[in-house]
């Protein structure tokens, strides 16, 4: 298997030009995002992939700062964003581990198909409440393999085994809630779309 940065870098420009597999799924996540944002929220976006969401979220708040682990992924997000004019989203390459090391806390830290693709889930959520101020948001959509497809495991596997896909973890509903939950939140809202992926949407709360 291919280290994770090195992997999404050769990948980054075919990502790029790949279009949203759900639009409905994909519309429905922004919409229920945008009910918890406001004109003086600033965000963390991890796994920002080529900034679409990022840039798409970026009117209605007050500064984005979107992160990836791909130094090609944040080249193309940063080109979109010039092309679009707006100002208000700095992308950054960068991992959980660094943005640790600042002090910078934040009002909601987003995560969109990205805690199954980290090396450490439960950690990474740990980190991320320790980013947030108190009360903040964690919003999240995971797509939960364990519970809609289960046979890909094998698939996986062996595209890992020839540097074809990065890691992926399979995750359930419980573990996820439960990793939410043992790392201080409370989960105020959730959903699964689209479904036939099982992709779990989830608002939760820093206490």
């Amino acid at each position: 298997m291919k280290r994770s940065d090195t992997f999404w870098d050769s990948a980054a420009d075919k990502y790029a030009r790949k279009p949203v597999g759900d639009e409905a799924a994909y519309a429905k996540t922004l919409e229920r995002t945008r009910e918890h944002l406001s004109p003086t929220t600033r965000i963390l976006e991890i796994g920002c992939g080529t900034g679409t969401t990022a840039l798409k979220l970026a009117p209605d708040v007050a500064e984005i700062t979107a992160t990836d682990i791909s130094g090609r992924m944040i080249e193309i997000a940063q080109g979109k964003a010039t092309d679009q004019k707006i100002e208000n989203v700095t992308f950054r390459k960068a991992t959980l581990d660094d943005l640790s090391q600042d002090d910078t806390r934040y009002d909601v830290v987003a995560g969109f198909n990205v805690l199954h693709l980290i090396d450490d889930p439960k950690a990474a959520v740990g980190s991320i409440h320790a980013l947030l101020k108190p009360g903040g948001l964690f919003i999240s959509k995971t797509p939960c393999l364990a519970e809609k497809m289960p046979l890909l495991r094998p698939l996986i596997w062996c595209m890992q085994k020839v540097g074809l896909a990065p890691l992926v973890h399979f995750i359930g509903y419980v573990e996820l809630d439960d990793m939410i939950r043992d790392a201080g939140f409370e989960i105020i809202e959730s959903g699964v779309y689209p479904a036939k992926t099982g992709s779990r949407f989830i608002v939760a709360k820093h206490r």
